[in-house]
């Protein structure tokens, strides 16, 4: 028998899908049953049931074929109803105090301005030693946490026309060889996240983890600063989960699809 906790718990996780399964389809369009069982990793038989559920109240429904849903005007009359318009610093900006307040570290969003990343929201960290004001400030995209997030996640055209000039070395940890540099970015699309010890200012580490508009672009990225004798090679193993997860979750509420 299942108790009323975890009756709950299974809405819950229902609700969660479903909302998945919108965003899938604001994303693709027309998608089959199939195709986004396969993105969200969820059972073929459970998205069937929730997608019925979501036709009967006409938040989606299905073309001439038969078989590929699309988003109903139920949607549409939903999205009338909102009153405000939500930009990114606002929808992320619970996520990061809640950030700043576990990791004890200054956070900040950042976005990519041609070859600079700028600052355009932080929360200081309850840490009595804390990094400067960034809020506006330009960075290089090499040389950064955030950058390297940006140029891992750019079209490789794009990526070697910044590269092609050369990379500025501000520190004796700056890497400015593109070879390593390349390299190096492969392997932040690999883990997920990037990071950066003294090589924009001597003394200062930071991990960045993506953010994600609905289509899966990269808008934005976020970050985590300090010190290097708090954030190294020692901690930062056990910051990085949640930096990740923080990403993820303003990702989530910017309309990116949530996995499972």
């Amino acid at each position: 028998m299942v108790n009323s906790r975890g009756a709950r718990d299974n809405s819950v996780h229902s609700v969660d899908r479903a909302i998945s399964i919108l965003q899938v389809l604001a994303r693709h369009g027309a998608v089959g049953v199939t195709e986004i069982a396969t993105e969200l990793d969820v059972h073929k038989s459970t998205v069937s049931r929730l997608l019925g559920t979501l036709e009967a109240r006409g938040l989606v429904e299905q073309g001439s074929n038969r078989g590929r849903y699309r988003l109903g005007y139920g949607v549409v009359q939903l999205a009338e109803g909102a009153a405000r318009k939500h930009d990114l610093s606002v929808v992320s900006r619970p996520i990061c105090q809640d950030l700043a307040e576990t990791v004890g570290e200054t956070v900040n969003i950042a976005v990519q301005d041609g070859a600079t990343v700028v600052s355009i929201d932080q929360v200081i960290g309850s840490a009595t030693v804390t990094t400067m004001n960034w809020v506006g400030q330009r960075t290089p995209l090499h040389a950064t946490s955030a950058g390297k997030v940006f140029l891992a996640h750019m079209p490789a055209d794009e990526l070697q026309t910044l590269l092609v000039g050369g990379l500025a070395r501000y520190t004796d940890h700056t890497i400015v060889d593109v070879k390593v540099l390349t390299a190096e970015l492969d392997t932040v699309r690999t883990r997920g996240y990037a990071r950066t010890l003294e090589e924009h200012e001597v003394g200062l580490a930071a991990v960045a983890a993506p953010i994600k508009a609905l289509n899966g672009d990269v808008i934005a990225a976020l970050t985590i600063s300090g010190p290097n004798f708090r954030i190294n090679e020692d901690t930062i193993p056990d910051v990085v989960p949640h930096v990740v997860s923080a990403a993820a979750e303003i990702s989530e509420r910017n309309g990116y699809p949530k996995p499972g």
